[in-house]
């Protein structure tokens, strides 16, 4: 599937052939430019996704260079069928934002920002505790409401038009579960399991084992402000 988003014709998305609980209908490649274009997020190492984005590159005057968000393998995996160089930022704006992974950025250009996975079309991203550290996920949230973009183009899922909704949903939602965490920790509850099922007690089963390292990224954010309990369990 091909689209561009409304009003923006210089910005070609392909959703790459991998769908699934973490990447909703697939990772958004772009291409952007009227020629020779950006590809932002090549996507995973699909040859006939590689080469339907090196056909629809070359009929908009070739490929001038490759941008990452991360390198994730199913953002960054069809780098090397593409046979092309990897470029800082080119004529984006490079935005460090650790959190969902440490080497984190997204990249901004006239109002439009490419946002890899720090924020999805819908649903929420998924945080590790090596990512960067939830507050470092936190701050970078933050850093891209100062910017106001006017459109983000996900890694994955639809399109956001109203970035700083979506933005202030990120944060409620991350602070949502903070607060419930932290709830059952004043109310006496040490054990892992309990906590998973008290703060994220609305996640599907199937979903129970990535809260589950999501929720360490909380404890290790507690943790760094002091305020986790040393008595926690299995």
């Amino acid at each position: 599937m091909t689209d561009s988003p409304p009003g923006h014709p210089e910005i070609l998305r392909v959703i790459a052939p991998n769908p699934g609980p973490m990447t909703l209908e697939g990772t958004n490649t772009y291409l952007v430019g009227e020629g020779p274009v950006y590809v932002i997020d090549p996507g995973p190492a699909d040859p006939g996704h590689a080469e339907r984005v090196r056909e629809l590159a070359e009929g908009r005057g070739g490929l001038a260079g490759v941008l990452l968000t991360h390198t994730q393998g199913d953002h960054a995996g069809a780098l090397e069928l593409l046979e092309a160089d990897v470029i800082e930022a080119g004529p984006f704006e490079r935005l460090p934002t650790p959190g969902h992974a440490a080497d984190h950025a997204c990249f901004l250009s006239d109002g439009v920002c490419f946002s890899g996975d720090l924020v999805l079309g819908e649903g929420s991203t998924f945080v590790p505790p090596d990512g960067g550290s939830l507050a470092a996920y936190l701050d970078s949230l933050r850093r891209l409401r100062e910017r106001t973009p006017q459109l983000i183009c996900p890694g994955h899922g639809p399109y956001v038009t109203d970035p700083r909704a979506k933005i202030e949903e990120y944060l409620d939602h991350r602070l949502e579960r903070e607060r419930k965490l932290v709830a059952a920790l004043d109310a006496g509850e040490r054990s892992r399991a309990r906590l998973l099922a008290a703060a994220w007690d609305d996640v599907p089963v199937a979903m129970r084992p990535a809260a589950a390292v999501v929720m360490e990224a909380h404890l290790q954010k507690l943790d760094a402000e002091g305020r986790l309990p040393r008595d926690l369990r299995e």
